[in-house]
């Protein structure tokens, strides 16, 4: 029996063309034929350059046990810039009319709409804040101001996190 001799040449290898392929599974996600979409062991530098052009955030899926060196990787998403949502003018008016914070009409908005909501914060008053989103809701008026007021995402400031699991930017709102 002979060896297998099997070379693969960096000349036969096949370059994916990212940007295409996201745009298609952009496509995909608003024509609403999937809920997500994502990536799998993107480099720092192609996931940077993804997040150029992406308009729905990406996932990227990598695995990070410790006998392996990601910091960069770590480092590179674990940027988190402050989200603007919460000064929309809309989520404002809202909030004023109900008598409750910008903060948790977003919460109760994502609970009313089916989501699980995953608060952040290490200050004491909002901690207790961000729990006042029971015993109340929005109605279906402001419900439907909320989600006529079109809040962009914005692709040139993404959130990313690195989580034991992969990678989430996550700068979507509501």
């Amino acid at each position: 029996m002979k060896k297998s001799s099997v070379v693969t040449k960096p000349e036969n290898l096949i370059q994916p063309d990212i940007p295409s392929t996201w745009r298609a599974m952009e496509a995909l996600y608003d024509s609403g034929k999937v809920r997500a979409i994502g990536v799998s062991n993107l480099s720092t530098k192609k996931l940077g350059d993804l997040l150029e052009i992406a308009r729905v955030p990406p996932v990227d899926q990598v695995e990070c046990p410790p006998s392996w060196d990601q910091r960069k990787l770590r480092a590179f998403c674990t940027v988190t810039l402050k989200s603007e949502v919460l000064k929309h003018p809309v989520l404002n008016i809202v909030a004023e009319k109900l008598g409750k914070s910008p903060a948790q009409v977003a919460l109760r908005w994502g609970l009313q709409m089916g989501h699980s909501v995953l608060p952040k914060s290490t200050n004491e008053s909002r901690i207790k804040e961000n729990f006042d989103v029971f015993g109340w809701s929005i109605p279906e008026d402001l419900q439907d101001l909320t989600q006529k007021a079109a809040i962009p995402m914005r692709p040139s400031a993404p959130t990313r996190q690195l989580r034991n699991f992969g990678m989430v930017r996550s700068d979507r709102t509501i």
